[in-house]
Parts: C-alpha cells; structure tokens; sequence
C-alpha cells in the first residue's frame, strides 16, 4: 500500500490555497474508508480533510464516478443479479365481477353496470 506521503505528491494546491484533489488520490482515500474498523472520521483525520468532503467522494464512487482501486483489506460484497420478472397487467382498482363493477368499502357494497362512464365510478368512489 502506497504510504500517505506518496499519495499526497499529487494533490496541488490553486492560487486561492485549496488543494486540488486528483480523482486517483480521493478514490484511494475512500477505499481506505472501506477497510476493517476504517471509519470516513478517522481517514479523513489522517489526511487533513473535512470528512464531509470524504463523504461527498464516497457518494460519487457509489454513482459510479470514482473508481476505487482494490487495496488488500477491503472487501466488496458480490453483486447478485436476478433475472427479472415478465411484467404484470395491472388489474383494475375495482372488482369486476361479469359484466359490473363493484365498489366496496367496509360493510357498503355499490354495484354498477360495466358500462359505467369513469368519471361517475371515480365520483362514486370519491364519496365512498
């Protein structure tokens, strides 16, 4: 594993004194935050850095925009992809029995002709 002095070689500071973080060198930190009993305060403390931007770098490693390196000690969980289920028709939010419609709410029971217009099944339900 690379020592922190040889990481932070990278890291520049801009005319206004802010350091200027390579993608490399926070995708390293954050996969240091991974590891056994790490924790973001802690890394972040031994870099100097707010842990809210080490925060913010694991968010982006999660969106996939930081590549994490694969340093001995972290351990990923495997990804498991299940095939995915047909669609279903979405039934309608009425029971349709035969040629009715049936709203039911509690003990009150209204029965309507299929042929029904919308806007009257959904004035009814709205009363229910």
């Amino acid at each position: 594993m690379e020592t922190m002095n040889e990481l932070l070689v990278g890291v520049r500071r801009g005319s206004d004194g802010k350091r200027r973080w390579p993608d490399e060198v926070k995708a390293h930190i954050v996969a240091e935050t991974l590891m056994d009993g790490a924790t973001v305060k802690g890394v972040a403390e031994r870099y100097d850095i707010v842990p809210s931007h080490v925060s913010d770098w694991r968010r982006q490693a999660r969106e996939g925009k930081l590549v994490l390196p694969n340093l001995e000690g972290v351990n990923f969980a495997p990804v498991v992809l299940e095939t995915p289920l047909p669609p279903t028709v979405p039934s309608s939010p009425f029971p349709v029995c035969d040629d009715k419609i049936e709203l039911v709410k509690g003990e009150v029971t209204i029965r309507l002709a299929a042929s029904t217009p919308t806007p009257r099944i959904i004035e009814l339900a709205l009363a229910l």
